[in-house]
C-alpha cells in the first residue's frame, strides 16, 4: 500500500483582491480572496495560482474547467458550486461546507480535503491521485465511475457513499471513522479496510454475490 503524496504548499506573500467579479478565462495569481461573495459569478476557465480563498461564499458559481494550483481553499461554503473539468494541484481544502458540488471529470492531484462538510459531492469520472480525506464528513459522495490513486480516507466519515465503476489502486480506508457503501461495494479491489469494518461490511459483500445468511 503506496501512501498519498500530500502537497508540498507555500504560499509567497499575497496581495488582497480588490473586488470586482470572477470572470471567464480569468488569470489571478499570488491573490488572497477574503469573505468575497461569488455567488452566481462565471469564472469558466480561470486559473488561480498561489492564491487563498477564505471565508468566500461559492453558491451556485462557475468555475467549470478551471485550474486551481498551489493554493489554498479554507472555509468557503456555498451550494451548487460548478468545478465540472477543474483541475486542482497541490490544493488544500480546509473546513469547507458545500453541498451539491459538482467536481464531475474533474482531475484532483495532491490534495488535502480536511475538516468541515460536504454534502453530495459529485465525482464522477474524475481522476483522483495523491487525495487525502481527513477528518471531514462526505454525505452521499459519488466517485461514479472515477479512477482513484493512493487516496486516503483518514478519520473520515463517509455515509451512502457510491462508488459505482470506480477503478482503484491503493485506496486506503482503513481508517475511516465511519464507512458506508450505498453501492458499488464490488468495486472495492484495489482497496484496503481494516477486520472491523469488513464484519461491518459482510451483509452488503454477501448480498453482492447472492449469499443468503440465516439464523
Amino acid at each position: 500500500m503506496r501512501g498519498a503524496r500530500r502537497p508540498e504548499l507555500v504560499l509567497p506573500e499575497l496581495r488582497r483582491w480588490d473586488g470586482g467579479e470572477l470572470q471567464p478565462d480569468g488569470d489571478y495569481d499570488g491573490l488572497e480572496f477574503l469573505d468575497e461573495d461569488f455567488a452566481g459569478q462565471e469564472g469558466i476557465g480561470a486559473r488561480f495560482m498561489d492564491c487563498a480563498l477564505r471565508g468566500c461564499a461559492l453558491d451556485e458559481a462557475g468555475l467549470g474547467s478551471a485550474r486551481v494550483l498551489d493554493s489554498v481553499l479554507e472555509g468557503v461554503r456555498g451550494v451548487g458550486t460548478n468545478l465540472s473539468r477543474a483541475s486542482l494541484r497541490d490544493v488544500e481544502v480546509v473546513d469547507a461546507r458545500l453541498g451539491g458540488t459538482q467536481l464531475h471529470g474533474a482531475t484532483l492531484e495532491r490534495v488535502v480535503v480536511r475538516g468541515g462538510k460536504i454534502d453530495y459531492l459529485n465525482l464522477r469520472m474524475a481522476t483522483l491521485k495523491d487525495v487525502v480525506f481527513e477528518g471531514c464528513v462526505l454525505v452521499e459522495p459519488d466517485f461514479g465511475n472515477a479512477e482513484l490513486t493512493r487516496v486516503e480516507f483518514r478519520d473520515c466519515t463517509l455515509r451512502r457513499a457510491d462508488f459505482t465503476g470506480a477503478r482503484m489502486a491503493d485506496v486506503d480506508l482503513r481508517e475511516a471513522a465511519e464507512l458506508d457503501i450505498a453501492r458499488g461495494i464490488e468495486r472495492l479491489a484495489g482497496a484496503v479496510i481494516s477486520p472491523g469494518q469488513l464484519i461491518h461490511l459482510a451483509p452488503a459483500f454477501a448480498a453482492q454475490l447472492g449469499v443468503r445468511v440465516e439464523g
